[in-house]
């Protein structure tokens, strides 16, 4: 059978020919991860062995399996693979497909790739990390030591250009595909925020089944969205009729070739997570049920988490899954979302490097001895993840100043995370399994978080219902080979998960709910009802990467003790005076502290004063100022002053608040609590903040005091809106101007000999001249042996009455 790819086979054999590189633009089905392997072994491009590497375990057996039958032979002769974990090659294998990851491990095993004579990275627009460095690495071997060696790119959504530029501008080759057409059908209307996607997705399956024939192929997020509509639709599609087959990467082999093969004599319904939007080829699909969701890893160097989000699918996500309708004949695709949102998609998913955990990559640069700017990567990795990726390797003891360290040189031959490489390289065979458990999916369905359930579940000591055993207990047997010949250290589970996560191991903090403080810094949270709520001591091992408190999905008790032995170099002892809102008062301490975590904490007899003022000083912003009448006086007279002249210091609230470590620090010796600070007057502190020269003219120009004529101290009231004073009128005789107080008159309550208020004002004189006549008349009858003179302003003050008669 012809396919599209084979009219342009002639030209990349050419072209590999010529220049030893090349990029193949070939849209899905047309036939370039099954045809060009054996074009390039049948034209005798190279010499040795053809590599092609697969982005996923199931493409990449599909793949072995497809290109072995076109060659009429079973897998492990000329065709074969390899993995993690399995392989089927034998000495006559000349195409061998890969996992991306092995690629690496190959290189770094032999930078010479000796008899490798092609790199082919098939489905590159997944721009999957390990591709990346995969290509990043044969372009560095291909310029240094291997001119010689082919390298291909293939592709079908890619822009070619930049990879081709990359690639020293390695010629470009297109192949048209061949496909059907498929209509597209959107809703009429969002789907909405809170609506549930699973019934939506089962509705829709249920009413494209009904119109069109042939099999259907759904795309969902995730696992648990897979199992949600399978459920629904084993109770709505007849199971005569219909073949309900789930396919996403953590299933049973087995399972998985059932999903993509045949299922004679029923219409085949496929629940699929992206795994299935390339590489993989299922017979007879005729529709397409896109939900219009993907799920991605993103990585928060700040908080060295992963966690899954669900995105909304981009346009290239989209129209690799359109097409899988179009295949072998004409199709439908049914997609969950509304033609005008059709827009507000994202052209491509971003590049693996940029979302993900950069530490394995760390690693691989420093085992190469290279960094990424000797490198040419297609995206160049965040420099702040790969900062933050570094600085755990140098905690694993990976890497000393940038350079591998002999440790670090066995944990990079070790393929796992350099956490668990580092735990196993430590710890020896016994802690295999614990990193296999680590390494893979959940065994266990159950909300509890003990990783020692697994643990026990896995060796046959817990009647735990389990998934994915076989798989976890062969990891484990390959990762206990490869250090078998290093002696087992007497470690249990907690000590081995705080060598792999020394950046969470988390101390419970205070109170009724299980929130702990990790070393790392962040904040994580179990469930109230986990076994493992109310240990002092976890290490969390999985979390959810929520960046304020993180979900602790997997962890194991520990220690203090423990943590004290495995990290007792790195525990400082940290001294701290604070203000505690809880306890109204400044705490000094001495604490010992692992990384955020405070192992123990004593008091800090000799704490210096002015740290202790210092603290003193944030619980007095928490608590706010208090103003004695003296300070009050102080404050309203400087304010007064400051409308006249520059250069006064700023006494409002938050002035002061903010510079209290500059006038009040030194006067707050032996204050440490609440009720000391209730009781203390700050106007000695206020008045030491002005300069001698501001002093004098606060003084001068705003005085605490007015002198009668009489010559007699009286308090100047500085709390309303003008500054004011209180006497007996008498007082004020002889006065034939209004006193003045920085620019503004006073305001004169003037009191009768009883001391009632009779007259209130800011002018004297006026009231001399006018309203003195009418209150003169009504005191003169109360008071007669007081003085009433008719003019005020010539009479002598006085504060005596007439002597009887």
């Amino acid at each position: 059978m012809s396919l599209p790819i084979d009219a342009v086979l002639p030209e990349l054999i050419a072209a590999l020919r010529a220049s030893g590189q090349a990029v193949l633009q070939a849209p899905p089905g047309a036939g370039k991860t099954t045809r060009v392997p054996l074009a390039m072994l049948e034209a005798g491009v190279c010499p040795g062995k053809i590599i092609m590497l697969e982005p996923r375990r199931l493409a990449t057996r599909a793949a072995a399996e497809r290109l072995a039958q076109g060659l009429g032979e079973t897998v492990g002769m000329r065709v074969g693979y390899r993995m993690r974990g399995d392989s089927k090659i034998s000495s006559g294998t000349k195409i061998e497909v890969v996992t991306e990851g092995v690629l690496t491990r190959m290189i770094q095993n032999d930078p010479e790739l000796r008899g490798i004579g092609a790199v082919v990275f098939d489905e590159f627009h997944e721009r999957s990390l390990n591709a990346d460095l995969g290509l990043a690495l044969c372009l560095d071997i291909r310029a240094a030591l291997r001119p010689d060696l082919i390298l291909m790119v293939m592709s079908a959504t890619l822009d070619a250009a930049p990879i081709a530029e990359l690639m020293g501008h390695a010629p470009i080759v297109t192949a048209q595909g061949r496909s059907f057409p498929v209509d597209l059908v959107w809703r009429d209307a969002p789907l909405g925020p809170k609506a549930r996607l699973a019934p939506a997705v089962a509705d829709t399956v249920r009413v494209a089944v009904a119109n069109t024939d042939g099999g259907t192929l759904v795309f969902l997020p995730g696992a648990r969205e897979i199992g949600d509509v399978q459920t629904l639709l084993n109770s709505a599609l007849d199971p005569a009729v219909f073949d309900i087959r789930p396919l996403y990467g953590a299933l049973p082999f087995a399972a998985q070739r059932a999903a993509i093969g045949p299922a004679p004599g029923k219409r085949k319904v496929v629940l699929a997570t992206s795994i299935a939007e390339t590489s993989l080829t299922i017979e007879d699909i005729r529709i397409v049920v896109d939900a219009g969701r993907s799920r991605r890893a993103r990585f928060d160097p700040g908080s060295g988490m992963s966690r899954l989000v669900t995105e909304r699918v981009t346009r290239a996500e989209a129209t690799q899954r359109a097409g899988r309708a179009g295949r072998v004949a004409p199709g439908v695709c049914h997609r969950l979302w509304t033609k005008g949102e059709e827009g507000g998609l994202a052209a491509f998913p971003p590049a693996e490097i940029e979302a993900a955990d950069l530490t394995g990559l760390a690693l691989e640069l420093a085992a190469w001895g290279a960094t990424e700017a000797d490198l040419a990567f297609p995206t160049p990795p965040p420099a702040g993840a790969l900062a933050e990726a570094r600085a755990l390797l140098e905690t694993l003891a990976v890497l000393d100043d940038g350079r591998m360290t002999h440790h670090g040189t066995t944990v990079a031959k070790l393929p796992l995370h350099p956490r668990l490489g580092h735990m196993l390289a430590h710890v020896g065979p016994q802690a295999a399994l614990p990193a296999a458990i680590m390494a893979g999916r959940d065994p266990i369905n159950s909300r509890q978080s003990d990783l020692g359930l697994r643990l026990r579940a896995i060796q046959g000591r817990d009647n735990t219902p389990l998934k994915g055993a076989a798989e976890i207990r062969a990891e484990a047997k390959r990762c206990a080979a490869l250090v078998n010949h290093l002696p087992n250290s007497d470690f249990d589970l907690g000590e081995m998960a705080a060598l792999a996560y020394p950046d969470r191991i988390g101390k419970r903090r205070p109170g009724d709910a299980p929130r702990y403080v990790l070393t790392g810094g962040k904040g994580a949270v179990l469930d109230a009802n986990d076994a493992l709520a109310g240990q002092e001591f976890i290490v969390a091992t999985d979390l959810d990467g929520d960046n304020r408190d993180a979900r602790v999905r997997l962890a194991v008790p520990i220690a203090q003790s423990a943590v004290r032995a495995l990290y007792q170099d790195d525990i400082r002892q940290q001294t701290s005076c604070v203000w505690s809102r809880r306890d109204a008062r400044v705490i000094a301490e001495i604490r010992e502290m692992l990384g955020a975590v405070s192992l123990s904490q004593s008091r800090w007899h000799d704490a210096p004063a002015q740290d202790v003022a210092r603290a003193m000083c944030d619980g007095i912003r928490h608590l706010g100022l208090r103003f004695s009448k003296p300070a009050a006086l102080l404050r309203a007279r400087v304010l007064l002053l400051a409308a006249t002249r520059d250069d006064v210091p700023d006494m409002t609230d938050a002035a002061l608040l903010q510079s209290l470590e500059d006038w009040l620090l030194p006067f707050l010796e032996g204050i440490t609590t609440a009720a000391q600070w209730k009781a203390f007057d700050i106007a000695p502190a206020l008045r030491a903040a002005l300069t001698w020269d501001q002093a004098q003219a606060l003084d001068q120009e705003v005085p605490s005091h007015f002198t009668t004529p009489l010559n007699r101290r009286t308090a100047i009231d500085y709390s309303g809106d003008h500054p004011t004073i209180t006497l007996r009128l008498q007082e004020m005789f002889g006065v034939t101007s209004h006193p003045v107080v920085a620019g503004k008159p006073l305001r004169i309550t003037l009191l009768s000999p009883a001391q009632r208020p009779v007259q209130t004002t800011m002018d004297i004189v006026g009231f001399w001249a006018n309203s003195y006549a009418d209150v003169r008349r009504d005191m003169r009858g109360k008071y007669p042996r007081h003085p009433w003179p008719e003019d005020p302003s010539q009479a002598d003050p006085t504060v005596r009455a007439k002597p009887r008669k």
